[in-house]
């Protein structure tokens, strides 16, 4: 009898052993190849002699299911290992819209999505962007909120690199264990700040993994260019230290020079394994961290904050979009901002460019705009609270308020913008006051996920007499209001940050100005139809994001050149077939090696072949 086989040898070679009737160990005859890796390929220029028959079903960038063709089934030697039926991509399609909406739980359907992207990576992506109105709530929020605080129970295999605190003085010894060598984009968060849940820890890998997706989805980028990346520095929610389950490091968070210390050596680290131009995108940072790290960075390496710059360039496109309702200009407008962390201010930042471009005087611009926090209004005189970094150019030299309804009422603001994550702060007093107060107001309601939305939109249409110019952060259904209907706009970053991120990466940009972002709102507001306005919405309909993400590409393309800052040369003339041609191909392309034809060698009589010594004398030099 046989023991049963084990493992032997090292990490990268298997043998197959056992013992043998004499008590002795034999080891197996046949060699036993090298161990496999989840990815065979890397990059998108595979190398046929490097990739076995078997591959092409194991590895999600080579696999086609059913839709290998029977001449690819047998030169690859995969014939027989699949059913006989033969499948078009289009019919694959059609299969996974039925498998997801079996389910019935969003995080369901979100579990059904990884498995696909685990198994088929094109049909993956083709699958999301061909349905991004029905998928980008079940990929992004809200629901990838419930899959990052369920993180510990539905991971299963990796998707990006976590880099631990106790990987200080090695993190580029880690990231190169990443097997990608072109990676072009990275988004990094420490999950302190995930949406609007708080402090998640190593949970946070679902935003950046989600929001790369998007990246490959709604522009195009290739998604071995994309790297999603945690660094765990550990995480002060008692709720996951406590959990058997929490996958990150059970400790509580690094804070001060030891935590800027290791994001010093992150970021150098990103730039010696992938080059100075590398985009990195930070995300769900603390709001004491998030602005600290964007003034830091932002003139030394090409990055950007999408929660700062990404959420302010989605709502100043809103703002645009709202002038054709209500026929003002952005001078007419008084904001007031309920919130006053790292969205507030981007928004109100950009805000301020926005009306500085229109003419309005910085002084005025500033004067416009009132803030309120925790405390209360932002007011120079306030004893409670502070005014740190970017918030006191906001404060107001005005009596110190704190009751949100009195602050309203005494403004009178045109324009109420919500970035607190203080779920229904928007009371039925609170919008009714707007609707007094002004003929359109206009309401944002930014805060994710949709339960800490500071209203819902059924409250924001019939509290203002159906008047209200409104957008979201997070998904409302439709709303009917007497005999219509409103569909309000959802003002979601990922209008944005992919368009922004496929002109900066083709580009090789070093750098990313506010300007580019703010030539991403206008691209989106001239995007937006009269119909789109009609129907209540602000933002076009999802489905057309991806001509947004390209209008958006060929603005920052032209703003990269004209700045300077592109390093990609020569220039092309024609940006946008420049772009197309650097795309992401979503559709299945043959597995068969390329041949050709030679052509027939033409005949030429050789001379005869003499054999000749190579090594010693010849005969005639030994006889002598």
């Amino acid at each position: 009898m046989f023991s049963r086989p084990s493992l032997c040898g090292t990490v990268g070679k298997l043998c197959r052993c056992g013992t043998s009737a004499t008590g002795k160990t034999a080891v197996a005859a046949a060699t036993v190849p090298t161990a496999r890796h989840y990815h065979e390929v890397v990059g998108d220029i595979i190398c046929p002699s490097q990739v076995r028959g078997i591959d092409h079903i194991r590895d999600p960038r080579l696999n086609k299911g059913l839709a290998f063709t029977l001449e690819e089934r047998q030169t690859l030697g995969i014939h027989g290992l699949q059913p006989a039926r033969f499948k078009t991509q289009e019919e694959q399609l059609q299969l996974c819209k039925i498998a997801v909406n079996r389910y019935t739980e969003p995080l369901n359907k979100y579990l059904y999505l990884s498995d696909l992207y685990d198994r088929n990576e094109r049909l993956f992506f083709r699958f999301l962007s061909e349905n991004i109105e029905d998928l980008m709530p079940i990929v992004y929020t809200p629901t990838v909120g419930l899959a990052c605080q369920r993180f510990g129970l539905i991971y299963r295999r990796p998707h990006g690199l976590f880099i631990t605190y106790n990987d200080r003085g090695h993190i580029f010894d880690v990231m190169k264990n990443w097997p990608e060598p072109n990676v072009r984009a990275i988004c990094v968060t420490d999950g302190e700040r995930i949406l609007g849940l708080g402090d998640l820890g190593a949970c946070g890998m679902g935003i950046p993994v989600g929001k790369l997706a998007l990246y490959t989805a709604l522009a195009g980028i290739k998604p071995h260019q994309c790297l999603p990346i945690v660094v765990d520095v550990g995480t002060n929610n008692i709720d996951l230290l406590e959990d058997p389950l929490y996958v990150g490091l059970r400790q509580k968070r690094v804070v001060g020079r030891e935590y800027d210390d290791f994001i010093d050596e992150f970021m150098e680290a990103v730039v010696q394994r992938y080059g100075q131009n590398t985009l990195i995108q930070f995300e769900d940072f603390g709001n004491h961290n998030a602005f600290r790290f964007l003034d830091k960075y932002r003139n030394t390496y090409c990055t950007f904050n999408d929660d700062i710059q990404g959420t302010a360039s989605v709502a100043v496109a809103g703002l645009y979009a709202s002038k054709r309702i209500t026929g003002k200009s952005f001078k007419d407008y008084t904001f007031l901002f309920a919130g006053a962390g790292e969205a507030a201010i981007g928004i109100a930042d950009l805000t301020v460019k926005a009306m500085v471009q229109d003419g309005v005087p910085i002084e005025e611009a500033y004067n416009r705009i009132y803030m309120v926090d925790i405390d209360g209004l932002l007011t120079k005189s306030r004893k409670v609270g502070n005014l740190d970094g970017h918030k006191i150019h906001y404060a107001k030299d005005i009596n110190p308020m704190s009751d949100l309804a009195e602050i309203v009422s005494t403004i009178k603001p045109s324009v109420l913008i919500g970035a607190s994550a203080a779920a229904g702060i928007f009371t039925p007093e609170i919008l009714r006051t707007m609707a007094d107060n002004n003929e359109r107001p206009v309401v944002f309601a930014l805060s994710n996920p949709t339960s800490k939305a500071e209203c819902t939109a059924e409250d924001a249409y019939k509290h203002t007499d159906a008047r209200v110019i409104f957008s979201s952060g997070s998904p409302f259904p439709p709303v009917q209001i007497g005999e219509k209907t409103f569909y309000p706009g959802q003002g979601n970053n990922a209008y944005i940050f992919p368009g922004v991120g496929l002109g900066v990466i083709c580009t090789g940009t070093h750098h990313i100005p506010d300007e580019m972002f703010l030539i991403a709102a206008q691209e989106l507001a001239n995007f937006v139809e009269p119909s789109d306005i009609e129907r209540g919405s602000l933002y076009p309909p999802l489905s057309s994001i991806r001509n947004v993400s390209m209008n958006i590409a060929v603005g920052v393309t032209k703003c990269a050149y004209d700045r300077g800052l592109a390093s990609t040369y020569p220039e092309p003339q024609d940006k946008r077939k420049w772009l197309e041609n650097q795309l992401y191909n979503f559709n299945y392309e043959s597995s068969m090696p390329a041949s050709w034809v030679w052509p027939r060698m033409p005949y030429i009589k050789t001379r005869d072949l003499v054999p000749t010594k190579l090594y010693g004398k010849q005969k005639s030099e030994e006889v002598m």
